[in-house]
């Protein structure tokens, strides 16, 4: 019921899907480009709208009262970005206990433009073995945009560019340039 009532608040908006997500397969989903809050609103809807339970991350900020449990009660979970928590490994432990897990991270990390991706999304598949699946929120064609899934095989700086190629075709709500992957 809500999905559809989702569904039909994006055909309202204007938004449509292009592609298809596995509901049935564990994933990270990594959603881009993140330059507004509307990429969280529209992303939130949107993910209502596909039926299916995805989590994601977020600064911790989001988490303290008085909106902490909304955040909470839809997927969420707090990361402190300021110090080492041994987040990949926590993430990991997730997708063990369920066989269906999937978490949606922007790996971008902020709104605002970056010189390169933070790379834990690509970890985090890796160690817990599951695809990749990049989404767009295309605000020039109003499609939430759903690539084919990518299984990482160890050749991180080939890969997230392999990836960073599909969102150079994604117009986000403030456009800006997608950064070339460089490792560290």
């Amino acid at each position: 019921m809500f999905s559809s009532l989702c569904l039909g608040l994006l055909k309202i908006l204007g938004w449509k899907f292009d592609g298809q997500l596995d509901k049935t397969k564990p994933c990270v989903i990594i959603v881009g480009p993140h330059t507004s809050n509307w990429d969280f609103i529209i992303g939130i809807i949107a993910r209502s709208a596909l039926g299916t339970k995805i989590h994601f991350l977020g600064k911790h900020q989001l988490f303290i009262p008085p909106w902490g449990w909304l955040f909470r009660a839809m997927g969420g979970s707090p990361v402190d970005r300021r110090k080492y928590n041994n987040l990949v490994d926590g993430v990991v432990l997730l997708f063990q206990q369920d066989p269906r897990y999937k978490l949606a991270l922007a790996p971008e990390g902020t709104r605002s433009p970056v010189t390169r991706w933070k790379s834990g999304f690509y970890h985090i598949a890796a160690k817990a073995d599951v695809d990749i699946v990049p989404i767009g929120l295309d605000f020039g064609r109003k499609a939430v945009v759903i690539a084919k899934p990518l299984r990482p095989t160890g050749d991180i700086e080939r890969e997230i560019n392999q990836l960073m190629d599909f969102y150079r075709s994604i117009k986000g709500y403030h456009p800006k340039m997608v950064p070339d992957y460089q490792q560290k």
